[in-house]
């Protein structure tokens, strides 16, 4: 079993972002096995759409993010052995030069431990804020894995598609890792499971502890998955799985625990990553990731 926990970037813990090295290097000694950011570029006032595409409201705690790139940067250079992911980037929001760029610079800030997870997101402002269609969110993430490939793998590099272009340029930075850092992606949806299927390393699914574990939907958007990519002439074994764990206010460590080991009994899942939004400060989540490691083991 791996267990990992989000870095200082969100809620509370953002205001502490400058303890993120220390976070991270107490993270690893207390046997977490990846270290993980998520991606709220802002919480619009008036939402068309809510947190997770329902309802029509947002937490507060998605007021505040840290810069995602930046946090992951330094943790890799605090840190020796723990994997360090997103779960998940709004992807499709940026510029593909740029984030290919934040991406390779992490992965050789870390010597190779990079999992980039993506996801298309839910939120319309968002994207209007970086003036993109949110309609065209799933074929511009077709396209941004298109020039995330030649990026890492080619030099010189151009790709011209519907909705990205790349002029022909020099690419000559690549990421440690070869021919290129993994794809993971989020989504439940068929559209997303089919892209997982057929073009990605991982898949990203996530539960709410107490009110959302359903392991019934993870298995059969797993089997989906495996079949979207044996006709596409892929190994399903070969789709890694990484289930994020959020914690709601006031749920007990030990029903964290059991939850993890519950749901890794009926998946076959054995990687987690584990975020509690309410935690106030990053001493506090220190003690969570020390005491839920030793329930649930050390990565």
């Amino acid at each position: 079993m791996r267990i990992g926990f989000t870095l200082p970037y969100l809620h509370n813990v953002a205001h502490q972002a400058a303890r993120t090295a220390e976070f991270a290097r107490e993270a690893e000694k207390a046997g977490a096995a990846s270290l993980w950011v998520g991606d709220r570029n802002f919480a619009a006032v008036n939402p068309k759409v809510g947190a997770g595409g329902v309802g029509n409201t947002i937490p507060v705690e998605y007021r505040t993010a840290a810069d995602p790139f930046v946090i992951l940067g330094v943790a890799g250079a605090a840190t020796e052995r723990v994997l360090l992911g997103s779960h998940v980037l709004i992807a499709p929001v940026y510029p593909p030069v740029q984030l290919a760029r934040s991406l390779t610079t992490i992965d050789l800030i870390s010597g190779g431990r990079l999992i980039p997870g993506f996801g298309v997101g839910w939120s319309p402002e968002e994207y209007e804020g970086a003036n993109l269609d949110f309609t065209k969110r799933g074929a511009r993430m077709n396209e941004l894995l298109d020039a995330l490939e030649l990026l890492w793998t080619e030099d010189p590099v151009e790709y011209h598609g519907a909705h990205i272009e790349l002029p022909l340029q020099y690419a000559p930075l690549k990421p440690v890792q070869r021919p290129r850092p993994p794809f993971y992606l989020g989504g439940s949806a068929e559209a997303a499971l089919k892209r997982i299927g057929e073009r990605a390393e991982g898949w990203l699914p996530a539960c709410i502890v107490p009110v959302f574990v359903d392991t019934d939907a993870v298995v059969a958007q797993r089997a989906l998955i495996d079949g979207f990519a044996a006709k596409a002439g892929r190994d399903p074994s070969d789709i890694d799985t990484i289930m994020r764990v959020n914690v709601l206010e006031g749920i007990s460590l030990s029903q964290v625990a059991d939850t993890i080991k519950s749901v890794a009994e009926r998946t076959g899942i054995d990687h987690f990553m584990v975020e509690s939004m309410s935690l106030p400060d990053v001493d506090a989540s220190l003690q969570f990731v020390a005491n839920l490691t030793k329930l649930v083991g050390r990565g």
